[in-house]
């Protein structure tokens, strides 16, 4: 597998670019964890990042973390050589996260036990090594299927927050890819070859998830109203701010 600086598509760093200014995500002298899964987005998103610390007039540092729940459907371990060629500080947690949702869950779904975890795990290698913004890459469709989601399910008008303090305080996470489409990250990560690797965890794809029935609703609209997505992002941008910031 190797590795090289890719500069990205000019639209998605414009994307980027924007919602990093407009939340004031990155500022001068941060040093940001990225989440690493090695999908195509959080691989897309090492990419810009890595573009814009050269190119944007703030200096931050960059590391990135993967979590490896040690299922055998999800070997994330390739990574490792990928992010040395790199030269991007790497932390690799390996945890059975798995094995532990058969005896810890409580009344929780297997994909949001393994969520908390893996969150919990990347604060804790943020703070042991201080890091004080944790970067995600979930994107705009994203969002829109978590309002949808919380509109429908939880009668609550609420979406992820682009830019958000955490509860205890001490670490910020962003969201760099909010005005990003997930196809954007896809062409991205195919023409570019980005070393994707693919999850294929039964127990979140064995059967349809709401956040799937989400997507195929939305894709569903958005062919008969094609500006439907900027429509929602204008909807949405209120959502996104944390007050607190």
């Amino acid at each position: 597998m190797s590795a090289e600086l890719i500069k990205p598509p000019r639209t998605l760093l414009s994307s980027t670019g924007r919602a990093i200014g407009d939340f004031s995500m990155i500022r001068d002298g941060d040093k940001v964890l990225l989440g690493l899964s090695g999908g195509k987005d959080s691989l897309s998103l090492l990419q810009v990042l890595l573009h814009l610390q050269k190119k944007a007039p703030i200096r931050f540092e960059l590391a990135a973390c993967t979590v490896d729940p040690q299922s055998p459907d999800f070997d994330p371990s390739p990574l490792k050589a990928y992010l040395a060629e790199l030269g991007v500080p790497y932390f690799y947690e390996s945890q059975p996260i798995v094995e532990q949702a058969k005896t810890s869950m409580q009344g929780d779904s297997f994909c949001a036990f393994c969520s908390r975890m893996r969150r919990g795990i990347l604060y804790r290698t943020a703070r042991e090594n201080g890091y004080n913004v944790l970067a995600l890459a979930q994107h705009l469709d994203d969002a829109a299927e978590t309002f949808l989601m919380s509109t429908f399910f939880g009668g609550k008008l609420r979406t992820m927050k682009a830019h958000y303090l955490n509860d205890a305080g001490d670490i910020r996470i962003v969201r760099p890819f909010i005005y990003v489409r997930e196809r954007q990250t896809a062409a991205f990560a195919k023409s570019a070859s980005l070393p994707v690797i693919h999850e294929n965890c039964p127990s979140c794809f064995a059967v349809p998830t709401e956040r799937w029935h989400m997507k195929q609703l939305l894709a569903e609209q958005e062919k008969k109203h094609s500006k439907m997505f900027a429509s929602l992002l204008t909807a949405l941008k209120p959502l996104l701010r944390d007050e607190r910031l």
